[in-house]
């Protein structure tokens, strides 16, 4: 015996809960096409995510530390996997759809450059005069367009709900711009775990690195609420955070924020009523949301990040050779265009110099984007 698509189905009708979006009820692909024997739809788009070059890409992209940096540190791939684990507990724990779920989360990312957001803050800054470039709308490019894998369509041709749940990404850093995905609605349930995964993951896991790294100090971290409440956990006190405790704190960090948006969201679930996953869309907010103690506390944490290790000079000066090294392979290729490689060249054409250059650009990894640097400025690295 083997369970058939109908049968997973059913399966989702008898487990997720009515504001769950079902993949039978899926708006469908842009190019149709029919589904597999022996997976949803949403199934079928997760593994089409990973399979992708954009996906693999992520294993060299930074998250904060550059990925030549050292081998410990979490980089955009590692941080993906880790929104996505999150992803699912809070959807299983809810009753929204897992498999809808991770394919959001999986795919978030897709879309950043080389260099993190310092290479979308100068991508951003060298396409000014031609629409700019946003890490958020560059990811569903890449699953529309610039994916080239099968013989009749571009991207992926996945789902309406991923491409939805992509496009009503947002964060503290990330805007989202749904014109084309019924602006007037907020994201589903998936998409707004999707969103709240992601804050929760960096948050926890850049605190990790953070304290790994020495760029921030236990020291340092006395006061702040949550930092406390793991002290607190653990009777911990001292100047030197051995790892076994590290680890200890942040896994617990994590396992209180989930529950927390598990209780807060249960809560507003209960008093709402809502029945439907369009009952969800229409609210006013986002039903999915910490509670307002944690939010303070998480507030706290995320302010002491930006100016203790977001700004701490060894992470800027990286960001300043990053925007660097951007901004002068933009404008080597933009100056002699016969220096792309020649696959490159001819999409020129149809994409415009400019888009085709950021698009090469925002594909890169690290460690490629460093070494195409090498290869164009300095006269005893060959071409």
């Amino acid at each position: 015996m083997y369970y058939d698509r109908q049968k997973l189905e059913e399966l989702e009708d008898q487990s997720l809960a009515p504001y769950g979006v079902r993949s039978k009820n899926s708006k469908g692909r842009e190019h149709g096409g029919s589904e597999p024997a022996y997976r949803t739809a949403f199934q079928r788009d997760r593994d089409r995510i990973l399979h992708t070059t954009a996906f693999r890409r992520l294993e060299y992209k930074t998250q904060v530390f550059f990925n030549y940096e050292g081998d410990y540190f979490r980089t955009r791939l590692t941080h993906t996997l880790e929104v996505a684990q999150i992803g699912r507990t809070l959807a299983r724990a809810l009753g929204g759809n897992e498999d809808l779920t991770e394919s959001i989360c999986l795919a978030h990312d897709l879309g950043h450059p080389a260099f993190g957001h310092s290479g979308e803050v100068a991508l951003n800054r060298l396409m000014r005069d031609h629409n700019g470039f946003d890490h958020n709308k560059q990811s569903v490019r890449i699953v529309t367009k610039l994916e080239e894998r099968y013989p009749n369509f571009p991207g992926l041709n996945l789902s309406w709900e991923v491409r939805e749940g992509m496009v009503k990404h947002e964060s503290e850093y990330d805007i989202s711009d749904a014109s084309e995905f019924d602006p007037e609605l907020h994201g589903n349930l998936e998409t707004q775990i999707a969103n709240v995964a992601d804050e929760l993951a960096y948050t926890a896991h850049d605190l990790d690195d953070g304290l790994r790294s020495g760029m921030i100090t236990p020291a340092q971290l006395e006061g702040i609420a949550l930092w406390e409440i793991l002290a607190e956990k653990y009777q911990w006190r001292g100047p030197v955070l051995d790892d076994i405790t590290r680890h200890r704190f942040i896994r617990h960090l994590v396992g209180i924020e989930v529950s927390d948006v598990v209780e807060a969201t249960e809560k507003r679930l209960m008093e709402l009523n809502v029945d439907s996953p369009l009952a969800i869309q229409k609210l006013p907010f986002n039903l999915l949301a910490h509670s307002e103690d944690m939010t303070r506390r998480n507030r706290e944490l995320k302010d002491f990040l930006y100016s203790k290790l977001y700004r701490h000079p060894r992470v800027v000066r990286m960001a300043v050779k990053a925007e660097r090294i951007i901004g002068n392979l933009f404008n080597a290729y933009l100056d002699e265009p016969a220096i792309l490689p020649a696959h490159v060249q001819g999409l020129a054409e149809k994409r415009g110099l400019e888009r085709t250059i950021c698009d090469y650009i925002a594909g890169m990894t690290d460690r490629y984007a460093v070494d195409e640097q090498g290869k164009l400025f300095d006269p005893l690295i060959k071409p």
